[in-house]
């Protein structure tokens, strides 16, 4: 039995089919081959199409069926994970009424400032676990008061794997993780937030029906399979943001349990049994993959906006067209700590660890007659890791202390320069997993299929590739507190 994995990105679409009974990746594709852009109408803006989207899953699933690796008609069940906090608007017909604005946009933070003073801080943190901030639901506060009309058409508001869900099965859904992540959920009344809704005069009938994250969201619809290659009525049966679907790949579903990304964003993500929160929301907690009213399961979310970006930057800008791989290699001839050579990560927009200020990306202490561009890939590399040690003490201060942290090696994770950073800088050994988004995409649709009967045995005999340990602890911590008093001064 065959399950498709869909993993919606902010730079691409990756589909996995995946062997249910021996749990073997049988495909996995990336489209388009070249990094998906994010428009950028005025600074502190990011909007992507969800058209272009739905356009881009439908080309993934058909060059994963080239690959031959499968019969597409063995296909049984679908799963989606997706770039969280986005916001997609539909009107009756189920027509796309604007471009997504997508979860680095900082245009709603006035708005979530508001909703979070009127409402009060107490209150808030303790029904919602976040302020109002730069959420989805501040989002569509924006589109009510500065684009009336298109609010006034608005009959569905969704998450951007809501909408994928939408294309394939005709039917709008949504589940208390996303009501969670676009801050409509209250938790103490395990409800859809009145103090959310009469603040920003929202009608509840925008939302869609909700269901479990693992469950049936609807059946494929005949003129989608027949596009698509697919058998009809093959139901989508998992969805679930990136972060809490990352989560799930690496096993990471009982308290205590920490899991990391590093992509475009780099996120550490910690599950907790209790409705814990940070009092300045500068890490966030939603519901998780498994949370459920009778056993809560709270995903702990620290998010820093500006990493695999910057990454992405450097090689665009100073890498004359060398590849990751290779700019790698020469950032590891350079010493721990660049030679002095600082650089702070946070170009991508509003960052929640600053209370979702934009502080920009830097690159200081350029020595002329010593620094080259490969002090720049370290130095830009040990900056990210750095930006995750500032986080991770902010989770620790709120009792999240990892013993070993689980990641996919992917990413920035395939950087064995950023991996001794991120292991000597935190402290924290490091798991590296064959792991992929998709996968964990279609793994999940086998649970809500019921072919598999719990996340353990969806991931039962999965082991570490590798395991990296501390080591250097002494001499990145000076690089880390040079590197944490340049920060400083733009706080």
């Amino acid at each position: 039995m065959l399950l498709l994995g869909i993993d919606l990105g902010t730079s691409s679409i990756k589909v996995a089919v995946v062997d249910a009974d021996r749990q073997r990746t049988l495909a996995t594709v990336q489209y388009p081959d070249t990094e998906a852009s994010i428009l950028v109408r005025q600074p502190g803006w990011a909007e992507q199409s969800p058209e272009t989207w739905w356009e881009y899953v439908q080309q993934a699933i058909r060059k994963a069926h080239a690959t031959g690796a499968y019969d597409p008609q063995d296909i049984a069940a679908i799963g989606i994970a997706y770039q969280m906090h986005g916001l997609v608007a539909v009107d009756k017909d189920r027509r796309v009424l604007r471009d997504s604005i997508i979860w680095c946009d900082s245009r709603a933070v006035p708005y979530g400032d508001k909703a979070f003073e009127a409402i009060g801080t107490e209150k808030a943190l303790s029904r919602l676990l976040n302020s109002p901030g730069n959420f989805t639901a501040a989002k569509l506060a924006w589109v009510k008061d500065q684009e009336p009309r298109v609010y006034e058409k608005i009959d569905k508001v969704m998450l951007p794997g809501d909408y994928i869900a939408l294309r394939l099965t005709g039917e709008a859904t949504t589940s208390i993780p996303a009501l969670s992540e676009g801050i409509f959920w209250d938790f103490k009344e395990d409800a859809l937030s009145s103090d959310v809704f009469d603040f920003f005069g929202f009608d509840r009938g925008i939302i869609p029906a909700i269901r479990p994250v693992f469950s049936s969201h609807g059946g494929l619809r005949v003129e989608m399979a027949e596009a698509l290659g697919l058998r009809k009525g093959i139901p989508v049966t998992y969805k679930a943001g990136d972060q809490p679907n990352n989560a799930l790949s690496l096993n990471v579903l009982e308290p205590g349990e920490v899991a990391a990304t590093a992509g475009t964003s780099g996120v550490i993500y910690g599950v907790s049994d209790q409705l814990v929160y940070d009092p300045a929301s500068r890490v966030n907690s939603f519901a998780h993959v498994n949370y459920a009213t009778h056993e809560k399961r709270i995903g702990v979310l620290l998010c820093i906006n500006g990493t695999g970006i910057l990454n992405r930057w450097i090689r665009d800008h100073t890498g004359s067209g060398a590849d990751y791989a290779s700019l790698n290699k020469e950032a590891a001839l350079i010493r721990p700590g660049s030679e002095g050579l600082v650089v702070l990560p946070f170009g991508n927009g509003a960052e929640r660890i600053f209370n979702n200020r934009i502080i920009g990306a830097h690159i200081q202490h350029i020595d002329l007659n010593q620094h080259g561009a490969a002090h720049i890939y370290r130095a830009g590399q040990e900056g990210i890791a750095f930006a995750f040690r500032y986080g991770l003490d902010i989770m620790r201060e709120g009792g999240m202390n990892p013993s070993v942290i689980r990641a996919g090696r992917a990413n920035m994770f395939l950087s064995s320069v950023f991996t001794e950073a991120f292991v000597n800088a935190t402290g924290v050994p490091v798991e590296l997993y064959d792991s992929d988004g998709s996968v964990g995409a279609a793994l999940g649709a086998g649970i809500g299929a019921g072919i598999f009967k719990s996340g353990k045995e969806a991931f039962a005999g999965r082991k570490p590739l590798v395991r990296v340990d501390p080591g250097r602890t002494g001499e990145y911590e000076g690089s880390y507190n040079r590197w944490k008093e340049i920060l400083n001064n733009y706080l």
